[in-house]
């Protein structure tokens, strides 16, 4: 039986001002009842084309076929009159407005309010949703506002629904929510384009998987007939090695220990609560939790970006709360921080990556006058090594794409020498092979002795690349676990609160690792037990 086409791209061109190519010759089709994901490196114009198919954006060249029709679309609203619906990663709703209340915005609804709640309710029974329509969008979680960006769409009537990294701040329990629901709305007859970075949900929820490359559309694999590392090779264009190591290395002594740290977010909330932990040389501690748990502020307070409420940070016996940043580097703690808003806090966008490179450096000379020209050849030594894709080292970073964005940032902060690094989400957004890069950078400085604080949202490669693993829920500390002795699905209960380790003394099943404010003396026999634990739990 032949498979009936909803929606067909034919030689797809888009450019922008000074003869940027972001597609170019695009072929795809997609069928009624299928999901299919499409994959790509950082800057291979996935999003712009599918941008272009909802509306954002109008091809320079090529056709649009809907149902086998000829279409043309010019905006979003055109593109709800072909029932394409597009959910981005980045939500767009009214916080203090009600769930039904977003979903009928720009509508030309007839009829109460009352009967838009029933309607909404009928569309989550039918497909398998958890959702109250008078709930308020601040009151939501990640996964129920996502869930409300997918009902609008819904609710317009869409056929045809293009996911932007859907599964980006999910637990695995949620990610499991949506993937069942998707293949309800499949079931339904809907047709559905997911765009993502993780290949194990690419082979777990597509049918087929379509490949952009530079632009350029490289081909359609059925999802049966591939793996991750097939995919990845027709990503990158050559082969390509998918492991992360997690070497093995003699564990300091703590180089920070936080103590009872309590820290308020921007709106004056507890944002961490009484949360005690350390940073050790030579080991990566994960710290996994829900978006908006504390994480960012955790970081920012760290790093001395932002107050603490309470508590202590300790380096060999002394709090460093409040001292000058010279000060705690004279005692021996130089820290490097790669923030989440990698160009808003991290970077100056409108600086050359040579520019940038001195950031961190400025004022230190003697004189009035800067040495630019160590800094231009310390960033083309940076280019070269981490295969930074730009015109030259004087080309503003705003230019460039997110992976070479956040390896100028990541290069540059581990350039200065740090022996702890604070890193938030350093490969969000990032291509697979970009991102292995970072992974080899981190690992390079835990082989050196530096302690590493990884933020991440993907729990497959923290279980892969961490030591231990923190886990914060609304702020508190759910426990710490051995990276090697737990899982994804233990860790997600402990995301929503469901698992509380932090009243346990050992859980040999989950490797747990809680670390206590212990003297420096006492510190040493608690490793030892620790790390024996380990040891027996491998063995």
């Amino acid at each position: 039986m032949e498979r009936q086409v909803a929606l067909e791209l034919k030689n797809i061109c888009k450019y922008f001002p000074g003869k940027v190519m972001a597609n170019k010759n695009v072929n795809l089709t997609l069928y009624k009842g299928e999901i299919l994901s499409l994959l790509g490196e950082n800057g291979s114009g996935k999003t712009t084309l599918m941008n272009t198919i909802s509306g954002i954006y109008a091809p320079d060249e090529g056709q649009i076929f809907i149902d086998g029709k000829e279409v043309v679309i010019k905006s979003p609203k055109d593109a709800y009159l072909y029932k394409i619906g597009m959910i981005h990663q980045h939500f767009k709703l009214v916080d203090i407005f009600s769930a039904a209340e977003n979903i009928i915005l720009g509508v030309k609804e007839k009829g109460s309010l009352k009967n838009v709640n029933t309607r909404v309710r009928e569309i989550a029974e039918r497909y398998g949703f958890d959702i109250d329509p008078k709930k308020k969008i601040y009151e939501m979680s990640v996964s129920e506002k996502q869930t409300v960006e997918i009902i609008k769409v819904l609710y317009r009537g869409a056929d045809i629904l293009i996911l932007d990294e859907p599964t980006a701040v999910l637990t695995p329990q949620e990610t499991e929510k949506l993937f069942a629901v998707l293949r309800k709305m499949k079931e339904d007859g809907k047709s559905i384009i997911i765009i993502t970075h993780k290949l194990n949900e690419v082979l777990a929820i597509s049918d087929r998987v379509s490949i952009l490359r530079k632009g350029e559309y490289v081909g359609t694999v059925d999802t049966a007939k591939t793996n991750q590392k097939d995919l990845t090779e027709m990503m990158v264009g050559k082969k390509v090695e998918l492991k992360i190591d997690r070497p093995k290395t003699e564990f300091d002594r703590p180089l920070l220990e936080i103590r009872n740290l309590c820290i308020n977010s921007d709106d004056g909330n507890v944002a961490i609560d009484d949360a005690s932990f350390y940073i050790r040389g030579g080991e990566i501690l994960g710290v996994a939790g829900i978006a908006g748990c504390g994480q960012k502020e955790l970081c920012e307070a760290i790093a001395g970006l932002r107050p603490i409420k309470s508590g202590l940070i300790m380096h060999k016996g002394e709090n460093i709360i409040g001292l000058p940043p010279r000060t705690i580097i004279e005692k021996g703690v130089s820290m490097s921080f790669i923030p989440e808003d990698r160009l808003g806090m991290g970077l100056a966008p409108s600086f050359s990556i040579t520019d940038n490179m001195m950031l961190k450096t400025y004022g230190e000379g003697k004189g009035p006058f800067v040495d630019r020209k160590s800094a231009r050849e310390r960033a083309n030594a940076l280019i070269k090594r981490l295969e930074i894709v730009t015109p030259s080292s004087e080309t503003p970073v705003r230019k460039l794409s997110g992976g070479n964005v956040q390896k100028v940032l990541v290069g540059r902060e581990i350039e200065a020498g740090p022996n702890v690094i604070i890193t938030a989400y350093p490969v969000r957004g990032l291509d697979i092979n970009s991102s292995y890069v970072i992974y080899d950078i981190l690992n390079e400085q835990k082989k050196k002795g530096t302690g590493v604080l990884f933020i991440g949202e993907d729990l497959d490669v923290m279980l892969a690349l961490c030591d231990k693993i923190m886990v914060l829920c609304h702020g508190k500390v759910m426990g710490i676990v051995h990276a090697e002795k737990t899982t994804k699905e233990q860790l997600g209960l402990m995301m929503t609160g469901s698992l509380d380790l932090t009243e346990e003394k050992k859980d040999k099943n989950l490797g747990f690792a809680k670390d206590s404010n212990l003297t420096e003396e006492e510190w040493k026999s608690e490793e030892e037990r620790q790390e024996k634990e380990a040891t027996d739990g491998r063995s």
